[in-house]
C-alpha cells in the first residue's frame, strides 16, 4: 500500500523535529477497493488526532498530493516487535515481556475506555508494537481501528494467527484485542509464528514446552487470554493487566509502572504550583518578553499575545499570516518580531496597533536584537537584515548561503550569528564582513561572545569555540548529537543542550566537561541562569531546574509537551511556552 519515512519537519527553527510521513500509493483501479483504501486511510488519521497516550504516536498532518495520501507523525526511534524477535538470539527474558505486556494494556484499556466510544484496534501483533529507544511500546498503524458499538457487525479484517474466531465473523468488541494480545506474547515466548499455524491451535504449542524458562502463572494468564470463547478471556485489558501485576508480585519481577500514572505524578513530585497559566490555540515554541509589566509571547496559531505578567490576563493580541517563532523586542514603545509570513513587524506595546512592517524574501524565525539605532535580524531568505528604526527602511543586508534562524549577538564592535548553510558570520555596523568560519552543518544555535570568544553548537555534533576577531578555533567540544541550544555562561562554565537528550556544563577555558545531566528526549530549549540555578526545558516536556555547579536537580515540573524557547525569569517568577499550547508562569 506504501512506504513510511523518515523526514525532519523544517517548521521548527528552534528544533531538530524528526517526523514519520507514512504514505499511501492508491494505484489500484477497483474503484471499490481503492475507496476502502482511503477510507481506513482516513479513519486511521481521524482516530489518531483525537488520542492522547504516551504509547501512541502524535499525528501532525494529513493532506493528498495527486492521489497520494500522506500522514506526518511523530517519529518513534526503534524497532517492531518483528523485527526485535528476528535479530534476537534466544529468548526474551520474562520480566521484559511482562513489562511489555502492562503496557500493552495500559494502551488497549485506554483504547477500550474512549469516550464516546470504545475504539477496537483489531490488528494487535508483532509488526504493530514497536519498542522505542526507552524500551517502551508504542501502538502503531491504526488503519483496520474501529470505532465500537454494541451489536454491529462489519467486514472481517485483521491478521490470520493473531485474530480470534469471531472477528472472522465480522465481529468485533474489546475481547478481540485481548485475544490477539494474548496470541503477540505467545509468538514473542516461543518464536512460533502464529501464521504459519493452523487457526486457533496455541493450546497445541504449550509455552512452556518451547520456552521452559517462562513461568507457569504467566502461561496461564496467556492461555486466559487465548480462550476460544470470548466469555472465558479477560473481560477488560485493565483485568488482564492485573493478572499480570500478580505474576509479577509473587515472581518478585521489577515491573514498570503505568506510564499515564508516572507522568501524572512528576506534578507532586515538583510540589509547584503556577502563578497561573495562559492556554494559546496552538503550539508555543518561542522564547517570553517580560517588560513594563506585561508578558509578550508569539504562538503557531499566527498571533503575537500580550498578558498581563502577574495575572496571566488577556491584554490583546496581534493576528500575523504566519505562525512566530521568535522573541520580540522594544524599542521607542514599539513591540519588534518577526512572523513565517516573511515580514518584520512593529506594534504598538500597550494597544497592539501595527505602525509598520518591513518585507523579507522568506519566513522569519530568528529573533532580533537592536543597536545604533537599528533592528538586526535574520530571514530564511539567507540574509541578515539591518533595518533603520528612524526610517523604518532597510539600511543594508548581508548574505550567507542558507537561512537565517539564530539570533544575532551583538558587542561594541561586531555582529555575530549563524546560518542553516554552518557558517558563523562576524560583521561590522556597516555589514562588512570580517571573517566567516563554517561547521559541517546548520548553526541554528544563537552564538554567545564573551571573554573575546565566540561560542556556540552545531547541529553537526560539535560545540564551538573560536576567537572573536578572527574566527580561529580554540576548542571544539563532541556531543552525542547535535546542538540547536543556545547557551548562557556563569563563573566562567558555559551550559547548553543537545539531541542526545542532555543537558551540558563545560569549561569555557578549555573546553572540558564538568558535568552533564541527562533527559528523558532531545534538548532543543536554551538554558537560563538565575542566581545559582540553571533552568532549563526538554522536548519530554518537562523543565528542570539544576544546581549549576553541580548539575544536581533541584526541582522538574512536567507540561504536557516539548519545550524549546528559553525560559524568563523576572521577579522571581520563570516564564515559559510549551507545544500544549500553554504559557507558565511558575514561582522559582
Amino acid at each position: 500500500m506504501g512506504s513510511v519515512y523518515r523526514a525532519r519537519d523544517m517548521h521548527f527553527s528552534n528544533a531538530v523535529k524528526l517526523v514519520a510521513v507514512k504514505e499511501m500509493i492508491n494505484q489500484t483501479h477497483d474503484p471499490s477497493l481503492r475507496k476502502t483504501m482511503l477510507t481506513n486511510f482516513e479513519r486511521e488519521a481521524n482516530i489518531l488526532v483525537s488520542l492522547n497516550h504516551p504509547s501512541i504516536p502524535k499525528i501532525y498532518d494529513f493532506f493528498e498530493v495527486n492521489e497520494r495520501y500522506y500522514l506526518v507523525l511523530e517519529f518513534i526511534d526503534g524497532k517492531d516487535l518483528e523485527a526485535y524477535l528476528r535479530d534476537l538470539k534466544g529468548f526474551i527474558p520474562e520480566e521484559q515481556i511482562i513489562n511489555w505486556a502492562i503496557e500493552m494494556c495500559d494502551v488497549l484499556e485506554f483504547l477500550h475506555s474512549h469516550k464516546p466510544e470504545p475504539i477496537i484496534f483489531r490488528d494487535v501483533k508483532p509488526s504493530n508494537l514497536m519498542v522505542n529507544r526507552n524500551d517502551h511500546i508504542i501502538l502503531i498503524d491504526f488503519g483496520i481501528a474501529k470505532v465500537f458499538k454494541v451489536g454491529q457487525k462489519g467486514t472481517m479484517i485483521g491478521t490470520e494467527g493473531y485474530a480470534p474466531p469471531e472477528q472472522y465473523r465480522g465481529e468485533a468488541s474489546p475481547t478481540v484485542d485481548i485475544y490477539a494480545l494474548g496470541a503477540t506474547l505467545h509468538h514473542l515466548i516461543t518464536k512460533k509464528d502464529p501464521r504459519i499455524e493452523a487457526p486457533f491451535t496455541f493450546s497445541e504449542r504449550p509455552i512452556r514446552q518451547f520456552n521452559p524458562s517462562i513461568s507457569s502463572e504467566l502461561e496461564s494468564v496467556i492461555n486466559t487470554a487465548l480462550a476460544y470463547n470470548s466469555k472465558d478471556r479477560y473481560p477488560t485489558a485493565a483485568a488482564m493487566k492485573e493478572a499480570l501485576l500478580a505474576v509479577a508480585g509473587r515472581k518478585g519481577l521489577s515491573v514498570a509502572s503505568n506510564r499515564v500514572s508516572a507522568q501524572i505524578s512528576l506534578m507532586p513530585e515538583s510540589d509547584i504550583v503556577p502563578v497561573w497559566t495562559f492556554e494559546c490555540e496552538d503550539e508555543i515554541r518561542a522564547t517570553p518578553l517580560i517588560d513594563s509589566g506585561l508578558a509578550y509571547i508569539g504562538v503557531y496559531d499566527n498571533n503575537m499575545y500580550a498578558l498581563d505578567a502577574t495575572t496571566g490576563d488577556f491584554r490583546w493580541k496581534f493576528a500575523t499570516e504566519g505562525g512566530i517563532v521568535c522573541q520580540p523586542v522594544i524599542a521607542d514603545g514599539k513591540l519588534i518580531f518577526g512572523s513565517e509570513d516573511g515580514h518584520v513587524y512593529a506594534i504598538g506595546t500597550r494597544n497592539g496597533k501595527e505602525a509598520w512592517k518591513v518585507s523579507t524574501g522568506g519566513p522569519v524565525r530568528s529573533s532580533g536584537r537592536i543597536a545604533e539605532g537599528h533592528l538586526f535580524i535574520g530571514s530564511d531568505d539567507g540574509y541578515l537584515y539591518a533595518v533603520n528604526l528612524s526610517t523604518n527602511k532597510i539600511s543594508w543586508r548581508v548574505e550567507t548561503q542558507d537561512a537565517i534562524r539564530s539570533t544575532p549577538f551583538i558587542t561594541d564592535d561586531f555582529i555575530y550569528f549563524g546560518s542553516e548553510s554552518g557558517e558563523l558570520t562576524c560583521c561590522d555596523f556597516r555589514g562588512a564582513v570580517k571573517f566567516r568560519f563554517t561547521a559541517k552543518r546548520a548553526i541554528t544555535s544563537s552564538p554567545l561572545v564573551t571573554n573575546g570568544r565566540v561560542f556556540f553548537g552545531s547541529v553537526d555534533s560539535t560545540f564551538y569555540s573560536v576567537d572573536a576577531k578572527t574566527g580561529w578555533t580554540i576548542w571544539r567540544f563532541r556531543m552525542g548529537k547535535g546542538s540547536v541550544s543556545s547557551p548562557c555562561s556563569a563563573d566562567g562554565l558555559l551550559f547548553f543542550g543537545s539531541a542526545d537528550g542532555n543537558i551540558y556544563c563545560v569549561d569555557g577555558g578549555n573546553g572540558r566537561e564538568v558535568w552533564r545531566y541527562k533527559t528523558d528526549h532531545q534538548v532543543s530549549g536554551s538554558p537560563v541562569i538565575y542566581r545559582d540555578n540553571l533552568i532549563c526545558g526538554s522536548a519530554d516536556g518537562i523543565l528542570y531546574c539544576l544546581e549549576f555547579r553541580t548539575g544536581r536537580m533541584r526541582w522538574k515540573y512536567p507540561t504536557r509537551g516539548p519545550i524549546t524557547g528559553t525560559p524568563i525569569v523576572y521577579n522571581d517568577v520563570i516564564y515559559f511556552g510549551s507545544v500544549d499550547h500553554t504559557l507558565y508562569a511558575l514561582p522559582v
